[in-house]
């Protein structure tokens, strides 16, 4: 069974760093895309960043861009998603997401890594709260 747990969220002051974690089991942490959405109050979620198993393949939304990294250690199944210089606007759900099996097509470089439909599998999420 595929699972995804996230850990890391909670409260922090604009301009401060959080790092997310999400522990992924279930499958081999070699063939994969994950995804790190993010959904605030009355807004749809969307795409924050994207990491698969080929080298080299991230995707990062603009806004976060410069500020948030994402990263992957394979010998602990985990994606990080390092938050820097976070402002209020980052303030919101964030819920790591799963595509298996990719077969090393650079799948975040696609545009399927933006839509929320192609991840097979989610967790259920930890909150963000960035104060001014």
């Amino acid at each position: 069974e595929v699972q995804l747990v996230e850990s890391g969220g909670g409260w922090v002051q604009a301009g401060g760093s959080l790092r997310l974690s999400c522990a992924a089991s279930g499958f081999t942490f070699d063939d994969y895309a994950i995804g790190w959405f993010r959904q605030a109050p009355g807004k749809e979620r969307e795409l924050v960043s994207c990491i698969s198993s080929t080298n080299g393949d991230t995707n990062y939304k603009d806004s976060v861009k410069g500020r948030f990294t994402i990263s992957a250690d394979r010998a602990k199944n985990t994606v990080y998603l390092q938050m820097d210089r976070v402002n209020p606007q980052d303030t919101a759900a964030y819920y790591c997401a799963a595509e298996i099996s990719v077969y090393s097509t650079r799948w975040c470089s696609q545009w399927r890594a933006w839509i929320e439909r192609e991840y097979d599998y989610w967790g259920q999420g930890t909150q963000v709260t960035v104060s001014s």
